[in-house]
């Protein structure tokens, strides 16, 4: 079981030609309205990847909540612990520029009314893994982190956007995933230094004992482990739009840890959901099934242990 706590956004995606400047207005050609935010990313992206997923969040009372948990609905993700909340329904707009890259800024809403205790203890056992981002108050995050470590559940952690990690929660972890500015943002916040994104990466790892894996764009990622440290590549691929990659990753992961992979096969299954999700626009509209993961898996090799001068 995969419980994910965190957003359930509304995205609106425009296509430009190049992403606006500060105070600089750009033009695009029109705008789609689908479902995103974080957390039910991740979610979706593991439903897909093969997990039974619960989605635990809030969104509003408006019509935009439909919207938002629809792709959730018709997957099979169970939304019974998702509530509803007077604030409005969280909403992303997303620029896509002819390269595929994005900027993106978010209006919480009721996102930022979704509590930990909406998690119930009889979910937090050893055969649940827990995912969460920083979409919803960190606060909310810490006490679910404590509580699901006291009851023996693992517990997964997206640190996007970036921001603070207190260390009694950060150790409390058993996966840290973050991109090559996150990891360098919680490494300084820690005060373990201005250290590039590897480096930044495996002094986490060590300081907390826990995993941490740092994606690094078209040069793949990178996981530091207490059982031994790996490198995975990426899928030879031409991006249209790179939305989603992330949550690809980390939904493709939890499931294949879930379904009791070990690391470089769970590192392996989410550079390829990663990857696959650049083929597509939008946000969950792009997240590959397990079946698409499975079929190119061929195409990107196994997971390498770090030799000992490059760990």
């Amino acid at each position: 079981m995969i419980v994910v706590f965190g957003s359930i956004n509304v995205d609106m995606t425009i296509p430009v030609a190049a992403l606006p400047g500060p105070g600089e207005t750009v033009l695009g050609p029109s705008y789609k309205l689908v479902p995103g935010g974080k957390g039910a990313n991740q979610a979706l992206a593991a439903a897909r990847a093969g997990a039974q997923v619960k989605m635990v969040g809030k969104v509003g009372r408006d019509s935009m909540a439909d919207v938002a948990v629809s792709e959730l609905r018709r997957n099979g993700v169970d939304l019974q612990l998702t509530q509803p909340d007077d604030q409005p329904t969280g909403c992303a707009m997303i620029c896509v520029d002819r390269a595929g890259r994005n900027m993106i800024v978010v209006a919480s809403g009721a996102n930022l009314s979704a509590i930990e205790h909406q998690v119930p203890d009889s979910l937090l056992v050893p055969g649940t893994v827990v995912v969460m981002q920083m979409e919803v108050w960190p606060s909310q995050n810490w006490a679910l982190v404590a509580r699901a470590a006291a009851r023996g559940a693992r517990v997964l952690l997206n640190a996007a956007p970036a921001g603070p990690i207190p260390g009694i929660a950060l150790a409390a972890l058993d996966w840290l995933i973050v991109n090559e500015h996150e990891a360098v943002t919680v490494a300084a916040a820690l005060g373990l230094g201005a250290l590039e994104p590897r480096q930044a990466a495996r002094v986490i790892s060590r300081a907390a004992g826990i995993t941490v894996i740092a994606t690094l764009g078209g040069a793949g990622a990178i996981a530091y482990s207490p059982e031994g440290d790996w490198e995975i590549g990426v899928l030879p691929i031409v991006p249209v739009d790179s939305t989603a990659a992330g949550d690809a990753f980390v939904g493709a992961f939890a499931a294949a840890i879930e379904a009791g992979a070990d690391l470089p096969t769970a590192l392996a299954q989410a550079s390829v959901a990663g990857g696959l999700a650049c083929l597509q626009t939008g946000a969950q509209t792009s997240l590959p099934d397990r079946a698409a993961i499975r079929a190119r898996l061929g195409d990107l090799g196994a997971a390498r242990r770090l030799p000992e001068e490059q760990r």
